[in-house]
């Protein structure tokens, strides 16, 4: 099996040119640029032939700039535990982070949409953010575990997401702060939708 190039020898050196690269390609990112990896390169101060040595194409680098937030919880230690509330504390944290990391969510997700060669990874890291959702729904389980917590997660984060967003901002043509207040109010509509929709008891023998 082949070694990356960042794995062998001179090490620390390495790990700093990497992510010299990363954050060239962050700051173009945020600055409205789709970051090739020449370019990220130029930024860097960094060879154009050493950056293909960490990075083979555009998808490599704009996945490596991705926002990698190694939290398993957006909730604090002192979370509410009604999953209403519980739910805005999260959604307010999420919704930050979408607008902070926008440029670079945005980036991966148009790369996203192009087709994968063999060996290539998604943009897209996979469940996250499902992760965080169901965490804050958690309470359901004991007091209504008729509900499906997964697939109500799974419903949130789809209508609350980078791809919301974008369609808020870019077609709707609703200012960032209106969209993110959407989105929050958008979560709490499907929780209580869930919540209201009690299940059918079966009629007795």
């Amino acid at each position: 099996m082949a070694v990356p190039y960042e794995a062998t020898g001179r090490r620390a050196q390495k790990n700093r040119t990497r992510t010299a690269l990363v954050e060239a390609a962050r700051t173009l990112l945020a600055d409205g640029v789709a970051p090739t990896v020449e370019a990220a390169a130029a930024a860097a101060g960094i060879s154009r032939t050493t950056a293909y040595r960490y990075f083979a194409n555009q998808r490599a680098l704009v996945a490596a700039a991705h926002p990698e937030i190694d939290r398993t919880s957006l909730l604090p230690a002192d979370a509410p535990q009604d999953p209403a509330a519980r739910l805005d504390v999260l959604m307010a944290a999420f919704t930050r982070l979408t607008l902070d990391w926008e440029p670079q969510l945005r980036a991966s997700l148009r790369l996203s949409l192009e087709p994968i060669r063999d060996g290539e990874q998604p943009v897209l890291r996979q469940g996250r953010a499902i992760g965080w959702i169901e965490e804050a729904l958690s309470p359901l389980h004991a007091s209504r575990p008729d509900i499906d917590v997964h697939r109500l997660a799974v419903a949130i984060r789809s209508a609350t997401g980078i791809e919301a967003l974008i369609w808020l901002t870019d077609i709707a043509g609703l200012p960032r702060p209106e969209a993110a207040d959407l989105l929050c109010r958008t979560a709490q509509a499907l929780l209580a939708a869930a919540v209201q929709d009690r299940p059918t008891e079966r009629p007795g023998p």
